[in-house]
Order: structure tokens, then sequence, then C-alpha cells
């Protein structure tokens, strides 16, 4: 199937022979739906905090912060295109729809009008200004989220990157450094410099802090190779492999790589103004305070159980309710010992607001236990579809990680994914149809055998970008 120049080809993308069989291999089999139980609801695998237990848990973090290594993780890799998706069927097609006449009706009221209307001439025509947001102008159709501007400020704009500097100075501040971790696009990173170095040392004044920005790309050791509707390897007009991104759980490499005690990982499109930012402040903070008390107990109840000083019934009890892992009928000591010592997450989740996305389910293992995951509707059986109706809650990315071990050593995250999930998409490439492949997601099945702990928190720490008039949301103006 594969001749001397693709094996070095498949050599030179960093993956072996065997990894790209057993990705040709999934494309023929497919990935088997999760075994979903329910949905996961307030009472039943959603915790609820009242007002004091929200203080208690940010006094707890705000306690112990200064004495961590904490890392804001933001996923903003690729270019904006579904955000200007409709602009571009204007220009390029003129298709015309209420998203248009919003847009124009309302231009004057975006963050980046003061940029545009250097790019025009009076009285523009509509075709003219829209062209000058996605094309020659701001140029937002090829640019990444986090270089577009936001939000309206009296000192000055800021783009989205810039709103998780501030953020990171609000909640993940380590004595007077934030370190934040930024995964983009190569071709994107001079671009981010640039931002940067034109904002940084503004921000770093203004919070007294010092910033430690670091990025990386997705590693193409992840791509994964595509192929025709035969599941014969799809070749590009030179007779070459043709190896695409395998989507955002190709990130969980690039969040491996992080030396931290505490990452937070959070959308890059997910900022609000400053002027609103008082909930997500607030529960960033308690959501971490909930993760440290339960390393805290983990790492006692795993040091009893080793030394056989443990009380199994107790031990039992925190991983079922605590860690929301329901145990089998009969387990031994090791199963215990093996659910204790993993990564943990604590994962805010809203009340639906019919956005699209994730939600959380109970999932039952092949060990007999059953654990809370955020599932997508493409991993769940047409048979088992009324549950994702029966979903109350919503995954918004808003992730607080603790990744190291109760001796203080990194876990390996790689080895807690479940390879089994991902899903197979139809795309094409220059006209011709194939089919392409993604890894499970970074909060879906790149985490599956975390402990996971989800947390309601207020819609008001939800503010996604999906489509540019989103901008003009009460969330997005001063």
């Amino acid at each position: 199937m594969f001749s001397k120049e693709d094996l070095q080809q498949i050599n030179q993308h960093g993956l072996s022979l065997q990894q790209v069989e057993q990705q040709i291999e999934n494309f023929r089999k497919g990935f088997p739906f999760l075994k979903v139980v329910r949905a996961a609801a307030a009472g039943d695998g959603v915790l609820v905090l009242d007002d004091k237990a929200v203080e208690a848990a940010v006094a707890r973090y705000e306690s112990q912060v200064d004495k961590l290594r904490v890392v804001k993780f933001v996923p903003a890799s690729g270019a904006a295109t579904r955000m200007f998706k409709e602009l571009f069927e204007f220009v390029n097609e003129g298709k015309r729809g209420k998203g248009i006449d919003t847009l124009l009706d309302n231009i004057e009221k975006f963050a980046f009008w003061p940029e545009l209307s250097q790019y025009l001439v009076p009285d523009s025509s509509d075709e003219e200004i829209v062209e000058a947001i996605v094309k020659q102008g701001l140029n937002y159709g090829s640019k990444p989220k986090g270089l577009v501007t936001f939000h309206s400020y009296a000192e000055g704009n800021r783009k989205a990157v810039e709103e998780h500097l501030v953020e990171g100075a609000e909640y993940a501040r380590s004595g007077d450094e934030v370190f934040i971790h930024f995964t983009v696009s190569a071709e994107h990173m001079g671009g981010f410099w640039d931002v940067l170095g034109a904002t940084q040392p503004y921000y770093e004044e203004h919070f007294g802090v010092k910033y430690n920005i670091s990025f990386s790309v997705q590693k193409s050791s992840t791509d994964t190779i595509a192929v025709n509707p035969d599941n014969t390897p799809f070749r590009t007009e030179d007779g070459a492999l043709l190896f695409r991104p395998a989507g955002h759980g190709a990130l969980i490499e690039n969040l491996n790589d992080i030396d931290a005690d505490i990452i937070f990982v959070k959308n890059i499109d997910n900022v609000t103004t400053e002027a609103r930012r008082g909930d997500t402040i607030k529960y960033k903070k308690a959501l971490a305070g909930l993760l440290l008390d339960l390393q805290k107990q983990a790492s006692a109840y795993l040091k009893a159980l080793e030394q056989g000083e443990a009380d199994k019934v107790a031990v039992a009890e925190f991983v079922e309710q605590k860690l929301c892992v329901k145990l089998p009928a009969t387990y031994d000591t090791e199963l215990l010992k093996n659910l204790l010592n993993r990564p943990i997450r604590v994962c805010g989740v809203v009340r639906n607001q019919g956005e699209p996305g994730g939600g959380p389910f109970w999932v039952a293992a092949e060990d007999g236990t059953e654990s809370l995951q955020i599932a997508e509707s493409s991993q769940i059986a047409p048979e088992d579809m009324h549950l994702m109706k029966s979903a109350t809650h919503f995954n918004p990315v808003d992730l607080v990680c603790g990744v190291k071990s109760a001796d203080g050593g990194k876990y390996d995250l790689t080895k807690y994914t479940d390879p089994e999930t991902g899903f197979i998409s139809q795309k094409s490439s220059g006209g011709r149809d194939l089919r392409a492949q993604e890894l499970p997601g970074l909060w879906n099945g790149a985490m599956a055998k975390w402990n996971t702990v989800l947390v309601e928190v207020p819609i008001t720490t939800f503010s996604p970008v999906k489509v540019v008039q989103d901008l003009l949301r009460p969330e997005h103006q001063s």
C-alpha cells in the first residue's frame, strides 16, 4: 500500500507506519459510540455551590496560589472562518441575509470600527464595507479570533488575546507572575507577537505583574491521514499522501508539555468586558479551590491505601461522592488506587441555553465503573439521542486541571485518553471528496480517563463569539 517515498513522508510527519495503519483501520471500522447511561444533572453529577461554599473555595485558592505554579492555557489555533462565513458569502456570492443587515446597521458599535473606518472612503458601499472586514483592510477572514478587536475601552480597544492577559492577571497570578500559554497556528505566530509586543508592557504596568507568555503549535505527529471514500489513502495531484490536523484533541500533547500545579483552560473567544468579568474571576478561583481540596483528599486516601491503613468504605465513599466515579458492585484496593491516582479536572458547566457543543453525561467504562464525560452528539448512538435532548447542562470549555500526582510528579496525560473515541467527517481537497479523522476532543475523549468533577457556574461566565454579530451582545459592549 505504501511506497518508499510514502514511508519517508510518514516518518517526516513524526508518525509511524503502525499509527497510520491504525488510522486507516479506524476509517474502515468506525469509532464505537459511548456507553451513555444518562445525562448529568444538578444533584446527579453536577455540583451546585451556595454562596458560602463558593467563598470558601475562593479563599482556599487565594491562600495557596502564591506557592503554586499556575498556567492559563488558551487554545487559539486556526482562522476565524466560521465567525465570518456569512460575510464571505455576501462578498463572494452576493448572498445577503439578516446577519449582514444586522452587521451594517450596527457597524459603528463594533470595537473594530475605528480600525475599519481607516480603510473606507466616504459613502462606501455595503459590499466595500464588508470586504474591508474580511479581505483587504482588516483581513479578518484569514486571521485567528485572538487577533480580532473584541471590546471598546476609553483607554484603547482590546483584541481577544489582550483580554486573556487581563483575565490572567486577575485569577492566574502567582506572586507577581502570570504564565499564559497559547496554542496557535504557525502562520499566525508573528501576528500574536506583534500585538503582545505593543500591549504587554502596558498591562504589566497596569496590573503590577510580569507576564511569561509562551506559544506552541499543534504537532504534526498528531495529524491523521486522509482517505478516499473507499478508505484507500488519498493522494494529492503529485502523488503524495495527504495528512490533516486531527482536531483540537491533538492539543493534549501541547497540554502535556506544560509544567504546572494548576492549569486553567479556556477558549480564545470566551471573554467578556472588564465591567462584566466579576463572576468569571470568582468562579475560576472557586473551581481551582475545589481542585486543590480534592487533590489533598485523594492524596491522603491514596497514601493510606498504600500503607494498608485505609478505611476502604470511606475511600469508596470519597471516590463516588467527591470524584464522581460510580464503583461496580465488587471492587478491590487496586481499583481504588488507580482511580485516586489520576489527573483531575474540575469543569464549570452552565444551564443549557441552546448553544452548540457537548454536554456532561454519565458513561459506563469497561472496568465496571461509571464516570462523568463531556460528550458531543456525534459520540452518542441514535438510540441514545433522547439522552442528549434531556441534558440540562452545557460544556462551555471552562476547566481547571490538576496534572501532578501525590508525589509531585507530572502525569503523562497521553496515557489517560480514550483512543477508541473520535469521529469521521466528509471533506474535500482540490474538488475531490475525502474522509477525514479527528482525534478525541481535548475535553472529550482526550481526557476520558481523568477524574471529572462538574460544577454549575453562572451563564455570565460564558460569552463566546461564534459569529461576528455576537460582538453586539451586551457582554461584548461597553
